[in-house]
């Protein structure tokens, strides 16, 4: 049970980051994102990156949740379903967060 604790713990500090940035706080992101985006920019640059990373927090908690289900049924199908899920989510997540970046950066660095 040990070993399903701490990817959801991960999880849910990576979805209170989301949910920070959601509101227009980018003061998580990095210096130079914050210096880069413009100040009327900053509430939806912060939205679509904290959905990307709500959406990436919640790929690891479900990946932990189904990773249990998965050890208590001896069904393997639950641990394909977590792989496809935690791979998922961070794709998904991550082309969110790249295209704000790109968007209202004008690149990623």
């Amino acid at each position: 049970m040990a070993d399903y604790i701490m990817p959801i713990i991960i999880g849910a500090v990576i979805i209170f980051l989301g949910i920070q940035n959601l509101s227009g706080n980018i003061s998580t992101l990095h210096k130079y994102h914050r210096k880069r985006v413009s100040e009327e920019d900053r509430l939806p640059f912060g939205r679509l990156v904290g959905i990307g990373t709500i959406l990436v927090g919640d790929a690891v908690i479900l990946k932990a949740c189904f990773e249990y289900v998965a050890m208590k049924t001896a069904n393997p199908i639950f641990e394909v379903i977590s792989n496809i899920l935690l791979i998922g989510g961070f794709i998904i997540g991550f082309v969110i967060i790249t295209f704000a970046m790109f968007k209202y950066n004008k690149g990623l660095f």
